[in-house]
């Protein structure tokens, strides 16, 4: 019963802030220069509000606000402790402990926002903002958050880490290119995250699993204004703070207890967040195959080429919800299998599952370049068997 007050007290009140604060960006954002346009690599046809970012970022920072002053408060008698669940009323000390991390978290989750809001409204160069990512990454290094299981030489870790970040810092902005995509996809990983956190450990990892929860929440609240058809985007502001969030508990999280053996279920998270990290890798490797810069915008990522399949924008969202969804599963399977040979054919499961895709949808835009070649012949042959118009004729 603890587990499920708990869970609806962080997934509430974080929906309900970011339902608010969306539906307020959605009339601000034109006034702010916040409008994206339509363009050629872009699927939307009609001038679009961005900054829905900012009601992702503030349906996680104030209820985490509200809960920390909450907290402070019954730890120092100013509020009854009845308003803490029983099993709950014990984490309260290490809650506290545990906070000033928590806010070097999100204090770095929010400088990459405000960057990306910038962005959103006059472009920064990569370079600038990959530099900016990266020191945000190192600030979070200083907050204590950085890989330790497996590395015997901390440095070798806070490299890991630094890299961990960033990947999944622009994993999750290449993500964002339909409807719906990448806050769809973070509560789905979130909430995978959150139920191993709750229920797949020897303890409960409550401080973890409560941030996991409340962006859940603050997701959702987002979605409601951004499903298809869109009344607004996140932007940068949005995915890039989602990024950091996912990556940083991904390392705060304790996955693997060390009493316990089972040291394999430390790939759970790479198997949860395995569809934004296919979509990353294949486009990057998409782009350099042809030339291309490698972080030059374009219709290459997952999404599109669902699309060139035949699926409806709509659909290709649904599918790649259903593949995060499976690979999520494939994590949590982690933690009923013992030892590393189970854990291999979970890892090759989830690699068959995203061949097949890749199959499929290789063969999708091979057809759809067949489609528009022939197309583009047929227009040819009926502009050269137009010939000039015979004047008597017509008399």
């Amino acid at each position: 019963m603890g587990v499920l007050w708990f869970t609806l007290g962080c997934v509430i009140p974080a929906f309900l802030v970011s339902l608010i604060v969306t539906r307020q960006m959605i009339k601000w954002a034109p006034n702010l220069g916040l409008v994206d346009q339509p363009a050629e690599r872009k699927v939307h046809v009609t001038p679009t509000p961005l900054g829905g970012g900012v009601g992702i970022v503030c349906g996680v920072i104030i209820p985490l606000a509200c809960a920390h002053l909450v907290i402070w408060a019954i730890s120092h008698g100013y509020l009854p402790q009845s308003l803490i669940p029983g099993d709950l009323k014990l984490h309260l000390p290490g809650a506290l402990y545990r906070a000033p991390q928590m806010w070097g978290i999100l204090t770095a989750g929010l400088v990459l926002s405000i960057v990306g809001l910038v962005d959103d409204v006059h472009p920064v160069s990569w370079k600038f903002r990959l530099m900016i990512q990266f020191m945000v990454a190192i600030a979070v290094i200083c907050a204590d958050v950085h890989a330790t299981v497996f590395v015997f030489y901390t440095p070798v870790g806070w490299i890991v880490t630094i890299f961990w970040l960033v990947l999944l810092i622009n994993s999750l902005n290449f993500l964002d290119n339909m409807d719906g995509l990448t806050a769809g996809i973070s509560l789905i990983a979130a909430l995978m995250f959150a139920i191993i956190m709750l229920s797949q450990t020897s303890e409960p990892r409550w401080l973890v699993a409560g941030m996991l929860l409340v962006i859940v929440g603050s997701c959702a609240g987002f979605l409601i204004w951004n499903w298809t058809p869109a009344k607004i985007f996140m932007g940068d502001a949005g995915s890039t703070f989602l990024g950091l969030m996912l990556g940083c508990l991904t390392v705060l999280g304790t996955f693997y207890d060390e009493a316990s053996s089972d040291t394999h279920v430390m790939l759970a998270p790479l198997c949860v967040l395995a569809v934004p990290l296919y979509d990353f890798i294949s486009v990057m490797v998409i782009r350099i195959k042809r030339g291309l810069s490698p972080i030059a915008p374009d219709k290459n990522h997952f999404s599109h080429r669902l699309v060139d399949l035949g699926l409806s924008r709509k659909n290709a969202v649904l599918t790649i919800y259903l593949c995060t969804l499976t690979t999520g599963i494939a994590a949590l399977l982690l933690y009923r299998l013992p030892g590393w040979g189970s854990a291999w054919m979970v890892i090759a499961m989830t690699v068959c599952i995203l061949m097949i895709i890749s199959i499929l949808e290789t063969a999708g835009r091979r057809a759809a370049r067949a489609r528009q070649k022939e197309h583009r012949t047929e227009l040819q042959i009926a502009s050269q068997s137009e010939g000039p118009v015979d004047l008597q004729d017509q008399k």
